[in-house]
């Protein structure tokens, strides 16, 4: 142990997270293995009545980060856990059930955990916001039973959503629709389209760049002449501004930006999100629909910008690389193109409030087309196109 770390107040840590956020009963702040290591106790009560689903993210970035962007470099949390109570309920009842085999059938399918009664379906079985949709559709289909995000909060052990299905439905039979078939369905919404306003980010933020960022935009080339998704590393909150002023005239224009809400839906940015073709979404609000939304550039024969990671790096590496987009491709045939933006990180990182006049590079990579390739390769090999170029030719590569 470092003598810089053998001085840290570990119960001053643990104060200073629970004073960030109203979802944690308790914390535990240890050394691991060298490192400081948060085990974290979740107020469940608290999560389920305002329909958090997603509950490791959020302890992720709006405890643990929140922290981490105040703490000294020696006193930053490079690991974290979230304990669970463990309940002592017998399954043997509803072992021969249908309607219990049938829900275990489709988790088998989608986690690799072992599966008991009362495993949590986040925290133990690691289901994701793509995985719930799935859910939702499944548990409709199969049993005639409506859930969603508001009741999903409050059922995200097995049991509980078992319990919850066994008392509301209404048949028991195999599923009809994937959720392929739901994100092809029509939606009453339409694309808000704003070439003019677009155009006009592009004429404002280009020569602005270059001249304060010394921007160099490079790989156009690789762009396809038909509809792609674009998927961009995420260094800071430059990046979607970067992307408009790098896309050529043409493509810019054809182009629309995946954004959470709880940051572009806020009253300095939501103008700016409003009139940029910028989708918003919640990760804890109508997946459904919101799947089915981001869908529509795609089925319009238009461009996509998502962010694999869903988050900006809070220390330069790569963060995972989320499925949804390599789903996308997946389902209408269109090409991924890995984008590789470096230096946005050095000029405005987490924390930062005005931007640095840092150098920033922008490359288009080659475009990965979909046909033969799993999901998972799909995502695999777009980071790992992403990783390589910063390992390689990344301004500032480490």
């Amino acid at each position: 142990m470092s003598y810089e770390r053998s001085l840290i107040d570990f119960k001053t840590i643990e104060q200073r997270i629970l004073s960030l956020t109203p979802y944690l009963k308790d914390i535990k702040i240890s050394l691991q293995n060298g490192v400081i290591f948060a085990k974290m106790y979740p107020d469940f009560e608290a999560l389920q009545r305002v329909n958090i689903i997603n509950i490791k993210e959020e302890l992720r970035w709006y405890a643990i980060e929140l922290y981490n962007l105040e703490a000294k470099e020696e006193a930053k949390i490079r690991g974290f856990e979230i304990i669970h109570p463990a309940f002592e309920l017998s399954c043997a009842f509803v072992q021969e059930d249908a309607i219990y085999q049938k829900l275990l059938s489709f988790l088998h399918e989608r986690s690799d955990a072992t599966i008991e009664f009362t495993s949590h379906l986040e925290l133990d079985l690691g289901l994701d916001s793509i995985d719930y949709v799935e859910l939702f559709i499944f548990v409709a289909e199969s049993f005639g039973v409506v859930v969603d995000e508001k009741n999903f909060a409050s059922m995200m052990r097995l049991n509980e959503l078992y319990a919850y299905i066994k008392t509301h439905h209404e048949r028991v039979q195999n599923a009809g629709k994937s959720l392929v078939e739901v994100l092809q369905e029509p939606i009453a919404e339409k694309l808000r389209s704003s070439p003019f306003i677009m155009s006009l980010y592009k004429i404002t933020l280009l020569p602005l760049f270059k001249l304060y960022f010394r921007l160099e935009i490079t790989g156009v080339e690789n762009i396809p002449k038909r509809s792609c998704i674009f998927a961009p590393s995420h260094q800071s909150m430059l990046d979607g501004f970067l992307m408009e002023s790098s896309l050529p005239w043409k493509i810019v224009t054809n182009t629309f930006f995946l954004a959470y809400k709880n940051v572009f839906g806020t009253k300095l940015l939501k103008p700016v999100a409003d009139n940029g073709q910028t989708i918003l979404i919640d990760a804890n609000e109508n997946l459904k629909h919101t799947m089915q939304y981001v869908a529509l550039p795609l089925q319009e024969k238009k461009n996509l910008v998502i962010f694999p990671e869903g988050a900006r790096t809070r220390d330069r590496k790569l963060l995972e690389f989320r499925p949804f987009f390599a789903m996308l491709a997946k389902i209408y045939n269109v090409p991924v193109v890995p984008v590789m933006i470096d230096g946005s990180f050095e000029a405005l990182g987490s924390g930062k409030i005005f931007p640095l006049p840092r150098k920033i590079k922008v490359h288009y990579l080659q475009p990965i087309y979909p046909k033969g390739l799993r999901v998972e390769e799909i995502v695999e090999n777009t980071k790992e196109a992403v990783a390589h170029e910063l390992r390689t030719k990344g301004v500032f590569a480490q």
